[in-house]
């Protein structure tokens, strides 16, 4: 027996959410298919920090939308326009972003930020995460100032009690194994639920946002390369894949870059399957520009001051992966320990040491005791001696092979700390293409008849790097876009 709705979004992350408000914006009737449980429920949005970049021009036109702070009347938040965000993407991906893609994302990020907040999301300025203060005031940077109240986790109840208020119907424990798309009059997914049972969904449209293939070690060998299937997985271990091949043997139209990801520094001792439903993002550690990052051998192999971490983050994984037992180590002194972000670095469990002396800190770590003497000899002397100041690009480098070109203060006062991380997977950057409406194109160039998908899914945005914030925001961005399309197109 077949059940039948306008429109089936498959997934249950912000892009999936926000498909499925869309779609009823438009009067259908929406089924939401998220394969995990209830309990596991939310894709790797769950699992963020939070973050959405987004357009605006002054900060007094979001001001309405934030949650009172005393700390605002005290904050420097620059503008970040149009041309800011859309200059951002060319030059962290290396052009390789897709023009048509980038103009939609930039152009409708505003928007549909405040389109969510009239869902019930909320939104805070992040102090803890973007902003140090200088010279007395809270000084935010790197484009990123703005995030959901109580982060994913947030993100994702709000997402949910909005969803069932407008009468979206949600199951979970439902695994998408077929897509139904030759037939009009039979469009639609079969699913398998968690007991076992087969069902069939018949949909005007269908919405895909299951995420991409970064927690299956096998599909990520085989596009990412060598190596890569003993990446930690930081989100969901749902998004395996399987969707985005039932949508290419479709006929849906690969796209972008299917060679890389995001990948970050992540605690190394955290599960390689999965990412902690209670910790999330706490197990990153990004504040590695104002310390140093060595290898087992006690070797630098990136520049950490190179630009703000909102631009550099989604990239060094990758660095990390490629180094000795796929391991390195962030390290800092008395001096910067303070500046280090708090709900990352004071978690607990936390894969690091404390010493009083660098010799002992390697012994804790296991780093090359002769190598990290000297990494640190030669780095502390060959440092530039301008003012230290974490809240802007300071100029003060370190003149050295790899340079640190901004935030460099020497390594020389105990007590010592370190800090062991692996490489996180976030999200793979290769999908299917799709238009400026997110209806999905086949390798014919021509639109899909009743497809749309949206998130990680959507594929030629980013690679090799991305800004920042922006996954959140494509999938919120792309997710409306798909569901207004979806609805519209149901009969």
């Amino acid at each position: 027996m077949s059940e039948q709705f306008d429109v089936v979004v498959v997934g249950g992350g912000n892009a999936g959410f926000s498909a499925a408000h869309s779609a009823v914006e438009q009067g259908a009737t929406v089924l939401l298919l998220e394969k995990a449980s209830a309990d596991a429920a939310g894709g790797n949005s769950f699992y963020t920090a939070g973050a959405f970049r987004f357009a605006f021009d002054s900060i007094d036109d979001i001001a309405d939308l934030l949650e009172p702070d005393e700390r605002h009347a005290n904050s420097v938040v620059p503008a970040y326009p149009r041309r800011a965000f859309a200059d951002d993407m060319r030059r962290v991906t290396d052009g390789r972003c897709d023009p048509m893609l980038t103009e939609v994302l930039v152009s409708r990020s505003t928007d549909t930020v405040r389109w969510l907040a009239g869902k019930g999301i909320r939104w805070r300025l992040l102090y803890e995460r973007q902003a140090y203060l200088s010279g007395g005031e809270w000084v935010f940077s790197g484009g990123l100032f703005v995030g959901t109240v109580d982060g994913g986790k947030g993100l994702i109840a709000r997402h949910t009690e909005a969803a069932l208020r407008e009468g979206v119907e949600i199951r979970y424990g439902a695994e998408v194994t077929a897509l139904h798309l030759a037939d009009a009059a039979e469009r639609g997914v079969s699913y398998r639920d968690a007991a076992g049972a087969e069902h069939r969904i018949r949909a005007g449209a269908v919405v895909l946002s299951a995420g991409g293939f970064e927690a299956d070690p096998k599909r990520r060998a085989k596009h990412l390369g060598e190596g890569w299937d003993r990446a930690l997985v930081r989100g969901t271990p749902t998004n395996t894949g399987e969707v985005l091949d039932l949508a290419l043997a479709a006929g849906a139209a690969a796209h972008g870059d299917w060679g890389s990801c995001h990948s970050v520094a992540w605690d190394a001792d955290a599960s390689p399957t999965g990412g902690d439903r209670e910790l999330t993002n706490q197990l990153t550690r990004q504040s590695y520009p104002i310390g140093i990052v060595v290898n087992a051998d006690g070797a630098r192999f990136v520049d950490e001051g190179a630009d703000f971490r909102n631009y550099t983050y989604a990239k060094y994984g990758r660095d990390i992966l490629h180094q000795p037992r796929g391991r390195a180590f962030q390290l800092f002194d008395a001096k910067t320990r303070p500046l280090l972000r708090k709900e990352e670095y004071d978690s607990w469990p936390i894969a690091g040491a404390r010493a009083d002396s660098l010799s002992e800190l390697a012994e804790r770590l296991g780093i090359d005791a002769d190598g990290l003497r000297r990494t640190v000899s030669e780095f502390n002397e060959s440092i530039v001696d301008n003012p230290f100041d974490p809240a802007v690009k300071d100029g003060r480098a370190a003149r050295v092979s790899p340079p640190k070109s901004n935030w460099a203060q020497a390594l020389d006062t105990a007590p010592y700390y370190g800090y062991a991380v692996g490489c996180g997977i976030t999200f793979t950057f290769g999908g299917v293409r799709v238009d400026e409406s997110a209806q999905v194109l086949g390798t014919d160039g021509k639109p899909i008849d009743g497809l749309y998908a949206a998130g990680e899914m959507v594929g030629g945005l980013f690679a090799g790097n991305y800004p920042g914030g922006s996954g959140l925001t494509s999938g919120a961005v792309f997710g409306r876009l798909a569901g207004a399309s979806a609805g519209r197109a149901r009969s």
